[in-house]
C-alpha cells in the first residue's frame, strides 16, 4: 500500500520534474512512510511513496522498470492473486527479479497489454508508462477501494492518490465545486468523476484511462450486474449456495492475509467483522490480533459483543474507547484526510483506531466492510420492503408498526403512531417503479440540510437535482432487476466507494500508514452474491440470511443471531467541550457571511441550539456536521484569499 503521483504532458520542464514529484510525494508521506522514489522522462513523471508490505527489500522499490527499461509502474495497493498470476507468467517463460506483486503487475501488462487489468484480484490504483508507445495507463480497482484523482492544466495531466498532492502543481487553484456540495448534502457523496474540488476529477471504480498523443480515453473494464427475474437460470438449493459462499469467503480472506508483515483484524462485534476475524484466526492460530472501538456513550457502544467474540477466538484484543471530545479534537485532521465535506462524524473514531493500530506496530488490517451492501444488511433494504408492503394497503394501521422492528436503536420512533411512522418513512409517497424508490426517504431527509444553504448558493444551484443526476446515470438494465437488487446497486456502486470506502475506509487508515483489506469485496464474491436470489439475502425482515447460514458454525449464537446494529458515532454533542472550541470561530456569523456558502442567520440559530445541547434530529445533525466540515475544508484547502471566489464560482 502506497501513494502515487505523476504527470503526463509537456507542461513540466525536464529540470523541474523531480522537484515537483518530490513535493507531491511529500503530501503523500502518510500513505508511504517507508520510502520515496521517482522517474522523470520526456513528457512523463512518476512518483511513489512506499508502505512496504510484500517483499520488504529495496529491490521492490518503485517506480519499477521492466527488464528492457521501457515500461515503468507506480502502484498503490495489493493484487492478492499475485502468486497465481506469477505462476502463470513463469509458465509462459517469464522470469522475475523480485518477490513483489508489483513486478507481477508490470510483467502482466507486458504480456497482455491494457486488458491485463481484468485478471487482477485486488485493491489498487496504478499508473503504467509504456515508453514504447508513449502511452500512460491509469486504472482503479473494481470496487473503488483505492483512490485516484486527476487534473488537467494547460494540456498536461496530473494525477495522484490524494488531491493534496495535486495542490503542489504550479497554477493549481483550490475551489469548492457547488454541484459536488449539493450532491454531498443530498446523496452523502459526490458522483464520480466529480469531487469537492472544482476541476479535479476522480477516476471511477472499475475504470481505466489511457493517455496517448495528448488525448485521454476513459472506459470501464468491469461492471456490477444482477440477473433479470425469469431469465431461465436454474434455482439452487440453499445448502449449496451457503457452501459455495463459505468457500469463496474463506479463500478471499486467505489471499488477503498474504503479507510479509503482521495482519490484524477489525472487530466491531457485528456479524461481518466477526466472520472475517473467525476465518483469519483459523489461518493464523493463536497469532491474530483484533482491534475494536468502544464508546463511553452506551447508545453507540458494542464492547460487550466485541469481548464475547474476542474471547471465543482467543485473539490478542485491543480496545480504543472513544470519549467525549475525542471526535472534536480529531475532526480537523479527519477533514484534511477526506478532502471533502461530510455529514457524519463516523470517520473520526476510525481515524483514531487506525492511529492506535499503527502505534501497536501493525501495517495491515482486515475489515468486514462490504457485506451489508452485497448481502442486503442495511436498514434501507428492509425499510424499502416495508414501504412497498404499506403501499399495497395504504390505509392499514398495522403495517407501519413494522418500521419499529428495524430501528430498535431509535428510541423516539418506538412510541409513535402508525400515521406518523408512515409519514416519516414516506410510505405511499413514492412510486414503486421509481428507480430511486429504496433511497428516496434517505435523500429527502439528507437534502433537508440544504435549507441552510445561502441565498446565493441556492441561486447557483437553481434547477439542479442531484438525485435525478444519479437516476440518469443508472444502466439501461437497471429497470429489469429485482427491487432489492436495484437498492443494492445504489449502495454498492455509489455509497460504498463514495462514502464508506473513502470517508471511512482507505483515507482514515492510510492517514497513519495502515492498509485495510476487505475480503467481502473480492470481485468473485461480489459477482456470486449478485446471483443469489433476493429471498436468500433478505428473508422477510431478517437481513443477510444466507451469510448467517454460511458462517453459523464459526460464531457464538449471540453474534450469529444478532440483529444488525449500524456503526454510528456521537454527532454534534462531540463538539460541546473545549476540544471543539474552533467550532464557534468557523461557524460565527461574520465567517459564514464571508465564505458565502451558508445562510448566516440560520447557521447562527443552529449554532445557538448546539450551545444549548438542543441539536436533535437527522436534518439538524447532518446540517451541523456538514456546515462545520465544509468550513474546515475551506480553511484547510481554499484559504482566505479564495473563499469568496469559490463561493461565487459555478
Amino acid at each position: 500500500m502506497c501513494g502515487i503521483a505523476g504527470y503526463c504532458g509537456d507542461g513540466v520542464a525536464p529540470q523541474d520534474g523531480a522537484a515537483l514529484l518530490w513535493r507531491m510525494g511529500r503530501e503523500l508521506a502518510h500513505r508511504g512512510p517507508d520510502g520515496q522514489g521517482s522517474h522523470v522522462g520526456r513528457g512523463i513523471g512518476l512518483g511513489h511513496r512506499r508502505l512496504a508490505v510484500i517483499d520488504l527489500s529495496d529491490d521492490a522499490a518503485q517506480p519499477m522498470a521492466s527488464a528492457c527499461g521501457a515500461i515503468r509502474i507506480a502502484y498503490n495497493g495489493e493484487v492478492f492473486n499475485y502468486l497465481e498470476l506469477r505462476d502463470e507468467l513463469v509458465a509462459r517463460g517469464r522470469r522475475f527479479r523480485t518477490e513483489s506483486d508489483t513486478e507481477v503487475v508490470l510483467q502482466l501488462y507486458e504480456e497482455f497489454g491494457p486488458d491485463f487489468v481484468a485478471r487482477l484480484n485486488g485493491d489498487f490504483a496504478l499508473a503504467i508508462w509504456d515508453g514504447r508507445n508513449r502511452r500512460l495507463l491509469l486504472a482503479r480497482d473494481r470496487m473503488g477501494v483505492r483512490p485516484l484523482f486527476y487534473h488537467w492544466l494547460r494540456g498536461t495531466l496530473y494525477f495522484a492518490s490524494e488531491i493534496k498532492a495535486l495542490m503542489q502543481v504550479p497554477g493549481f487553484s483550490a475551489e469548492i465545486d457547488p454541484l459536488a456540495l449539493d450532491q454531498i448534502f443530498t446523496l452523502w457523496t459526490p458522483l464520480a468523476p466529480r469531487t469537492a474540488f472544482k476541476n479535479v476529477n476522480e477516476l471511477p471504480p472499475a475504470h481505466m484511462m489511457i493517455v496517448e498523443g495528448g488525448r485521454a480515453v476513459t472506459r470501464p473494464y468491469w461492471a456490477l450486474d444482477f440477473p433479470t427475474p425469469g431469465d431461465g437460470a436454474s434455482p439452487r438449493a440453499e445448502d449449496d449456495v451457503a457452501e459455495e459462499l463459505r468457500a469463496l469467503l474463506e479463500d478471499a480472506t486467505r489471499i488477503r492475509m498474504r503479507a510479509d508483515v503482521e495482519v490484524g483484524s477489525f472487530l466491531s462485534g457485528g456479524l461481518d467483522s466477526s466472520l472475517i476475524s473467525a476465518i483469519a484466526a483459523r489461518q493464523a492460530p493463536g497469532r491474530l490480533r483484533t482491534f475494536s472501538l468502544a464508546f463511553d456513550d452506551p447508545a453507540f457502544d458494542e464492547s460487550r459483543h466485541q469481548e464475547t467474540m474476542a474471547a471465543a477466538l482467543g485473539t490478542r484484543h485491543d480496545v480504543l474507547t472513544c470519549r467525549a471530545g475525542d471526535i472534536a479534537a480529531a475532526f480537523p485532521a479527519v477533514v484534511r484526510q477526506m478532502e471533502r465535506p461530510v455529514l457524519r462524524t463516523a470517520p473520526a473514531p476510525l481515524y483514531l483506531l487506525a492511529q492506535r493500530l499503527r502505534g501497536e506496530g501493525l501495517k495491515v488490517v482486515l475489515s468486514g466492510e462490504g457485506a451489508d451492501e452485497i448481502f442486503a444488511g442495511y436498514d434501507v433494504f428492509r425499510e424499502a420492503r416495508i414501504r412497498r408492503f404499506c403501499a399495497r394497503q395504504p390505509g392499514s394501521k398495522l403495517r407501519p408498526h413494522l418500521f419499529r422492528r428495524i430501528y430498535p436503536y431509535i428510541a423516539s420512533l418506538q412510541q409513535q403512531t402508525p400515521e406518523y411512522l408512515a409519514a416519516f418513512f414516506g410510505a405511499g409517497a413514492d412510486l414503486p417503479d421509481d428507480p430511486l424508490f429504496s433511497h428516496r426517504p434517505r435523500f429527502r431527509a439528507t437534502a433537508g440540510a440544504k435549507l441552510f444553504f445561502s441565498r446565493e448558493l441556492k441561486a447557483e444551484l437553481a434547477g439542479y437535482d442531484a438525485a435525478e443526476e444519479l437516476a440518469a446515470s443508472l444502466p439501461a438494465e437497471f429497470s429489469r432487476w429485482h427491487p432489492l437488487h436495484q437498492a443494492q446497486y445504489l449502495e454498492t456502486r455509489f455509497l460504498l466507494p463514495g462514502y464508506i470506502l473513502s470517508a471511512q475506509g482507505d483515507r482514515m487508515v492510510m492517514a497513519h500508514g495502515v492498509e485495510s483489506r476487505f475480503p467481502f469485496l473480492d470481485h468473485r464474491l461480489v459477482e456470486f452474491a449478485a446471483r443469489i436470489p433476493p429471498d436468500m439475502k433478505l428473508r422477510g425482515l431478517r437481513e443477510k440470511h444466507i451469510l448467517r447460514r454460511a458462517g453459523a458454525d464459526l460464531l457464538p449464537a449471540e453474534i450469529s443471531d444478532r440483529p444488525k446494529q449500524p456503526y454510528r458515532a456521537p454527532e454534534s454533542v462531540s463538539f460541546a467541550g473545549r476540544d471543539g472550541a474552533y467550532v464557534e470561530a468557523l461557524m460565527a456569523t461574520p465567517r459564514i457571511a464571508e465564505d458565502g456558502l451558508f445562510n448566516p442567520q440560520a447557521t447562527r440559530k443552529l449554532l445557538d441550539k448546539h450551545g444549548r445541547g438542543a441539536v436533535a434530529g437527522f436534518r439538524d445533525s447532518a446540517a451541523f456536521v456538514g456546515i462545520l466540515s465544509t468550513q474546515l475544508w475551506l480553511r484547510e484547502f481554499a484559504g482566505t484569499a479564495t473563499r469568496k471566489q469559490s463561493a461565487q464560482a459555478v
